[in-house]
This record gives C-alpha cells, structure tokens and sequence, in this order.
C-alpha cells in the first residue's frame, strides 16, 4: 500500500512539473514567424533607419505610414518573446540604427513567467542591443493594458497585475543602463485600468485610434 502512494505521489510531482514547463515553454514558431525573420535579415537596416522592434503590437502597425517617415521601419513579429527578439536581435543591430523603439512582454506575460523573470528577459535583449550597437538611441516602452472583458485570450485572464509589475520593475532598470523609458501605459488605461475598449476588438491588440494615441508618444522621441 505504502508503494502505491509513493508511486501516485511520484506521477503527481512528474505531472506538475510537466504542467510548469509546459506553462513557461516559449511560443510555438509559426510559418508567419519564420516567413518575417526571413525577410528582416535580408532587409537589414543601416544608421538613419528607426526601428520599431516588438511582437503583434509592434506588427500590427504601419510604421513608417503613419509616422510619415520613409526611414522607419517594422520589425514587428506576432506572438515573439523576449527569448524569440534575443535570437533574431543581430537583423536588428548589425547596420547600427539610428533608434530602437522596443516593446516586448506580452506574450511572456500569458506563459506564467513571474513578474521578474519577464523583466529580466526583456532587459537582457536591451543590454544586447546597448553591447552590439553601442550608438545607437535605445527607447523601452512600457507594456499596455489589456481587457480581459473580451474573453478572448484565456492565457492573459487575470494578468492584469503581472503587467503592471513587470513596467515597474523595467522602468529603473531603464534609467540604470541610460535607457529611455517611455510609458505608454496611462494613455491607454479607463478608469478600471483596463485597455480602453474603444481602442481595441479583441482585449489585447490595438484598433487604428490606439496606433494614433501611441504616434502621438513617441513622435517627439521619433524626432529628438
């Protein structure tokens, strides 16, 4: 008797840690992904490009349109991770940007990962970038709300605290590294603290006058 309770206490721990693992597994590469890695390290950048570095926030944006400025460009990819943006970082650095505006978090955020592991992920990409491309103007933007009202992303329900954990931990480390902090998150915050949902169809990602209100906060660093 004692056997099996030791064996049915053995599965438990052996499903538990599998179920952690799975919970902090990095995001499945899609065709998508690959396709858009693809192209970026063929494009490449060189020293008057502005990049606009990120996941499907930063992809679902375009840049250069709505900033009317020739010499932005996307290098947006959705569903990345501070992980994915570490590996596919040189496409960004080896032609020495003038600036990167960089956002990551999100979909760290829907893995489980606790608030410091996140920020230390995605602080580590931009000790990267400082490291590999040492001129260049570096801009970290805070991670936006999100509204879980939608029931949309199952992943993101209750995330809403890790969120705001996760842009206060970033925002030190920031101005330790000369970094530029900008905090997108109070344009985008009703009263509740949620994205606001004319902003937005699905909780998460941003309609045409969300892009507006972030062109509007970056603009002046755009042209610094």
């Amino acid at each position: 008797m004692q056997n099996k309770i030791h064996k049915i206490l053995a599965s438990f721990v052996l499903f538990a840690a599998a179920c952690s693992a799975l919970a902090q597994a990095p995001a499945k590469r899609t065709e998508l992904y690959g396709q858009r890695a693809s192209l970026f390290k063929e494009l490449g950048v060189d020293s008057t490009t502005i990049v606009f570095f990120g996941n499907s926030l930063t992809h679902g944006c375009e840049w250069h349109e709505l900033l009317r400025m020739p010499n932005v460009v996307n290098r947006g990819i959705n569903g990345d991770t501070a992980d994915g943006m570490d590996e596919r970082i040189e496409t960004v650095t080896t032609g020495k940007p003038a600036k990167i505006f960089f956002l990551c978090g999100a979909n760290d955020v829907s893995h489980n990962l606790t608030p410091d592991s996140i920020a230390k992920a995605v602080i580590a990409v931009v000790d990267k970038m400082r490291e590999q491309t040492p001129e260049t103007k570096i801009y970290l933007q805070s991670l936006l709300p999100i509204n879980n009202s939608f029931n949309r992303y199952k992943a993101m329900a209750g995330k809403e605290e890790t969120i705001r954990q996760v842009n206060a931990l970033l925002e030190p480390l920031a101005a330790e590294r000369g970094v530029t902090w900008i905090n997108l998150y109070p344009a985008f915050c009703d009263d509740e603290g949620n994205l606001r949902k004319e902003l937005t169809n699905d909780g998460l990602h941003l309609l045409a006058p969300g892009y507006l209100i972030w062109k509007d906060i970056v603009m002046p660093y755009v042209k610094e």
